[in-house]
């Protein structure tokens, strides 16, 4: 079963831009200059003290080391999630497309309950239905979204919701979804292996096949569900980069490695895959009749027997492990059965003709240690909690609660490097006799830089019209890209940008404009409502702060902009901006951190958006959420870097013109500071990505945003 696994790789950008003349080809777009998404890595922490939550711990009480080497965090925040919330408070998605939207909130928990028919017997799917329930109810928050799969179901055919009466109502219609002790079939495949090879008689020429149908059905039954658990992990890693919660709800697995003998030749099959001439699989022996009208095709029965003996879901199991903690899944496997002493049901009815002879007990207990065994690896290799061997499943159900419902949210911006591989994460807490368990790594992205030098290099040097393109093509696609982005919604966004001013600099110094505004997952409370400081920090890569800035939001209120001015003396190149946001201080502060380019005088980069419409009660406002209505007019503003007269168009997310007046003008401003900007009203535009290109001189400048609904 191959599942969706789209690889999350982010750049933020505000703008990029690239100069082309009628000689020469224009030289290869450089990488965004403003990034945060790429190298900020976000960290769900879960501290435990003798199994209890611990609730009082301080940013200094943790260290996040990458690779071994200390990163500094940059973000810190407890995170304490109230359930038991009335159903008619949770807002439900209603679309596919929402709900996706609302997964993507860092701060929504999000949970599969994964409900393993094919390894929970009638009555075990019976009992765990009431405390899943209530476990589920003290659970999922207001934000919080949950679903429900089975190993039938392919990963991305399941919905999230937030009404817990959703997953209720479908045990309520399938209280007896549980499949292994089923005296009745359901399968039709499980049915063909069973009239291959029936049990016979004592005395019968074929005894030697007795237990192999049996043997196929449990075989066949594991790889579906580790093919599935491989699935939804693969999809869960490409939903979202924060943590996911898989409930599963399993009697655990035998974890199935190569055994020969499965592929033994038998007394009245011979060897698997030569299908005999006249072999009737209804009734096990030679039949001179026509085979074509057997019940179950022989030839696919012995395929199925031979590559079955091959399986070996003991390894499987292990790799589905490591893409759980590269995706930064966590398991909380539940043993429906409770305290159990016996792994095998009595009588076996799922195959035709006499019960094969009872597990011997030695054989029975070695089976039942090694599918606790498996949840128990299942939940410690991917940091999260196993409840088995126990009768008490509602106070088991309430210890995942406890885990799950009070977390820390730490982040940082990583020192290494965009290489595209897989890099480590420790999480410790300083304070004694402390446990953390927290995501062990990260995939990173691929920078780039990579990908424009791949497709700068398509072009023949001799071509310059298709260099010209390219480089075009890819400068779209970089600002483009990041808009994928905004459908989570975050604490706090930054748009940047940076210029000299008029004149090259003149031995004055650049300036750095930041615009932040306050997400709604960090307005939660009435904390903000009243207003909140704003202040940023610009640092040398060595760590030295160069120039800081604040900013006073007053009540009601959700953007600030802040002009930061380093020393005269200061080179051309990279630095890093640190922005905090608080609402007094009993509030948690929003954090977040850029990397901004000071380009060489008289050069400038980036862009500031200006909005203006009925959220705004009809007046500008600076903005750094790049979605906009189709009521709203927007106004994109870029550092002057020439005299030159502007000029601006609008271009789809293809890099294709559209037919849309966008104005261009210049303007100075009281600080000195002198802007180009494009100014275009959104009524004319569908819902989609588009880009405005301005124009100075030879000089192109582009800047992407969305039009939403």
């Amino acid at each position: 079963m191959k599942g969706r696994w789209t690889p999350l790789v982010a750049v933020f950008s505000a703008a990029a831009a690239y100069v082309a003349s009628g000689a020469q080809p224009p030289p290869a777009p450089q990488p965004p200059t403003f990034r945060t998404e790429a190298n900020y890595v976000r960290v769900d922490a879960y501290p435990t003290k003798d199994g209890a939550p611990i609730a009082d711990l301080t940013q200094p009480d943790f260290e996040v080391l990458e690779n071994g080497v200390p990163q500094r965090i940059e973000q810190f925040e407890r995170v304490a999630i109230r359930g038991n919330l009335p159903q008619d408070l949770r807002a439900e998605p209603n679309t596919v497309r929402e709900s996706l939207a609302m997964a993507a909130n860092p701060r929504a928990r999000l949970f599969v309950v994964f409900l393993d028919t094919y390894h929970v017997d009638v009555g075990a799917s019976h009992n765990i239905r009431k405390p899943l329930v209530d476990a589920l109810d003290r659970l999922i928050g207001q934000d919080d979204l949950v679903a429900v799969m089975t190993p039938q179901m392919p990963a991305s055919g399941i919905a999230f919701a937030r009404r817990t009466t959703t997953i209720e109502g479908f045990l309520a219609r399938h209280w007896d979804w549980g499949d292994r002790d089923r005296t009745t079939v359901r399968d039709p495949e499980d049915e063909a292996y069973g009239v291959c090879y029936p049990n016979e008689p004592p005395g019968s020429e074929c005894t030697d096949q007795n237990g192999i149908a049996a043997e196929m059905i449990d075989r066949r039954h594991e790889k579906i569900t580790i093919d599935a658990i491989q699935d939804l992990v693969r999809y869960l890693r490409g939903l979202r980069e924060e943590r996911k919660a898989v409930l599963a709800i399993s009697n655990g697995w035998l974890l199935y490695r190569p055994d020969q003998r499965l592929a033994r030749p038998l007394a009245c099959h011979g060897i698997p895959g030569v299908p005999p001439v006249g072999f009737d699989p209804r009734t096990g022996r030679l039949t001179g009749k026509d085979v074509s009208t057997a019940a179950a095709p022989r030839g696919t029965c012995d395929q199925d027997r031979m590559s079955l003996s091959n399986l070996d879901d003991d390894q499987k199991f292990r790799d589905v492990l490591g893409e759980a903690n590269r995706a930064n899944v966590s398991f909380y496997p539940v043993d429906p059965r409770g305290l159990t002493s016996f792994d095998t049901p009595l009588v076996r009815q799922d195959v035709s003709g006499p019960p094969p002879p009872m597990v011997p007990p030695s054989v029975d207990s070695r089976m039942l240690a090694g599918r606790l065994n498996s949840l128990r690896t299942l939940a410690e290799a991917t940091d999260g909690l196993a409840i088995v061997d126990s009768n008490n499943l509602a106070g088991g159900m309430k210890r995942i609660v406890d885990d799950l419902s009070s977390y820390y949210l730490l982040g940082y911006y990583s020192n290494a490097k965009l290489d595209g591989k897989f890099h480590a994460i420790t999480v410790r807490v300083k304070r004694p006799g402390v446990q953390v368990r927290a995501r062990r790594g990260y995939l990173a992205a691929t920078p780039a830089a990579m990908t424009a030098a791949a497709r700068a290099g398509a072009a023949p040097p001799s071509d310059p019209a298709a260099a010209a393109k390219a480089a075009a093509a890819h400068a779209i696609d970089a600002v483009v890209a990041p808009l994928a982005g905004y459908t989570r919604d975050v604490p706090l966004r930054l748009q940047l940008a940076a210029g000299w001013p008029a004149g090259g600099g003149g031995g004055r110094p650049p300036t750095i404009w930041v615009v932040g505004e306050i997400g709604g997952v960090a307005t939660i409370g009435d904390a903000w409502a009243d207003g909140f400081d704003a202040t940023a920090t610009l640092t040398m890569p060595a760590g030295a702060d160069v120039a800081s800035g604040r900013a006073t939001v007053a009540r009601g209120g959700r953007t600030f902009r802040i002009a930061l001015a380093p020393p005269a003396a200061i080179e051309p190149g990279e630095l890093v901006l640190r922005v905090s946001a608080r609402a007094g201080a009993a509030s948690i502060p929003s954090r977040e951190s850029a990397r901004v380019t000071i380009a060489a005088p008289p050069e400038a980069t980036g862009a500031l958006f200006v909005r203006r419409g009925p959220a705004t009660g009809n007046k500008e406002a600076p903005t750094a959420d790049v979605r906009f209505r189709r009521s709203e007019q927007l106004r994109v503003e870029i550092p002057a870097a020439s005299g030159d007269p502007p000029t601006a168009r609008l271009l789809d997310r293809s890099g294709n013109p559209l037919n849309v007046p966008v104005a261009a003008a210049r303007r100075d401003d009281p600080d000195g500071s002198q802007w180009v900007t494009a100014q275009l009203a959104l009524a004319p535009l569908a819902p989609g990505d588009y880009v405005i290109e301005i124009a100075t001189g030879d000089r192109r400048s582009i800047s992407a945003f969305r039009v939403v609904p």
